[in-house]
């Protein structure tokens, strides 16, 4: 039998929690809504409240279900252990206090999702950590901001909304001098086209509720990396904090990773083509897609991703409020915030999910009042494109 880190990622998604049901035999992965669990004798339940190594003991801390959903994901970021939350504001916040105390100080990148930023910049220094606000994508501000009280480092790459790409082995080879943590937000790109950990970082973070769920019908969170710092994070953080996954959700999330291969494929192939369209077209002021080799990091992308992803943004010529005729006039692209589904998604990230950045900083990092956030779903592509087409024609 081979072992199982021989297996490609399609067949260690499709084959996730086909091994936990030994009552019934079942081949999908039973959904244990339970929230605690019987103990065989007093020593056998002391254990378990102790560590999950020796048994389940409450759901708040650990779950089958959610076991089955949290090993499969560390097994495709090539990583020893996972933990799942009820999102992935709560995994990035109990990863935050969990590893930060009053007197550290974190590095973030510029442009990271708002809740992340909202948290480094606004509640942790209530708490006395400090937050640096940078571009990771420049090695010489990153190594004139660290301190000798940096201990974690956040970005994401692509970036969003903006796309930037960030090297993610230069990152790290700097953090790793310095003794610094890193933790990568890896949502856009899902385990099947990029690998955080195999270029060098610690922790890796998915909001699941994107593309590993990719039905639009749970919400969900990831960390994963090493088993100590995994087991760190499970036993001070989610154990005390309690931003737990919900058996039910984990069960949404297993069935999304047994398709998860079949649908980036899908999702990156309907964003090339809309993107070589848009770039084209008269009335589109530029397009932001990694795939593109307008992008300035497209060469980097190529190195580090396996493929280019579902997300595009880009800006309408007339400002914000073309863009807005554009996204109230469209069909079979719907307005909604959220991304990673089979429909495609559009929406106005200055005003729906960076409203509380502030404008300056919103605009220096790119995030213009008429940028629009794209994201591809799994329709024919020709139907999407037409639906441009058309809408454009109002503008």
């Amino acid at each position: 039998m081979m072992n199982e880190f021989e297996l490609s990622l399609e067949t260690l998604a499709a084959i996730t929690g086909t091994e936990v049901d030994t009552a019934y035999g079942s081949l999908g992965v039973p959904i244990y809504m339970t929230n605690n669990y019987l103990f065989k004798n007093v020593k056998d339940g002391a254990d378990r409240c102790i560590s999950p190594e020796f048994g389940h003991c409450y759901t708040r801390i650990s779950n089958p279900t959610t076991d089955a959903l949290e090993s499969t994901v560390a097994k495709l970021e090539h990583t020893e252990a996972g933990i799942a939350f009820a999102t992935g504001v709560a995994a990035m916040s109990t990863l935050a206090l969990t590893l930060l105390e009053a007197g550290d100080e974190a590095i973030v990148d510029d442009t990271t999702y708002s809740a992340t930023a909202y948290l480094f910049n606004t509640i942790l220094p209530k708490f006395g950590v400090k937050t640096a606000v940078i571009d990771c994508s420049d090695m010489d501000i990153l190594e004139k901001t660290i301190t000798k009280k940096t201990k974690l480092l956040i970005f994401e790459t692509p970036c969003n909304p903006t796309m930037k790409v960030i090297d993610i082995t230069a990152v790290c080879g700097v953090a790793k001098k310095h003794g610094i943590i890193t933790c990568v937000d890896n949502t856009f790109c899902s385990p099947f086209l990029q690998n955080p950990i195999l270029l060098g970082v610690d922790v890796v973070m998915h909001s699941s509720t994107k593309y590993i769920c990719g039905h639009g019908d749970a919400l969900g969170g990831i960390l994963v990396g090493k088993k100590e710092m995994m087991d760190k994070i499970r036993s001070e953080g989610l154990k005390n904090f309690g931003g737990c996954a919900s058996p039910f959700n984990s069960f949404l999330m297993i069935r999304g990773l047994k398709t998860l291969d079949i649908r980036m494929k899908q999702h990156c192939a309907n964003t090339k083509k809309v993107a070589a369209f848009l770039e084209k077209h008269p009335k589109i002021e530029h397009v932001y897609y990694p795939g593109l080799k307008s992008h300035p990091q497209h060469e980097l992308a190529k190195k580090q991703m396996r493929d280019f992803g579902g997300l595009l943004t880009f800006e309408v010529k007339g400002g914000f409020d073309a863009g807005v005729k554009l996204m109230n006039n469209l069909n079979v692209c719907r307005l909604a915030v959220s991304l990673g589904e089979c429909n495609t998604l559009v929406c106005h990230p200055a005003s729906m999910t960076h409203w509380y950045v502030p404008k300056k900083q919103r605009e220096a990092n790119g995030i213009t009042d008429g940028l629009v956030r794209m994201s591809l779903g799994l329709e024919n592509v020709d139907d999407v494109i037409a639906d441009l087409r058309n809408t454009l024609k109002l503008i």
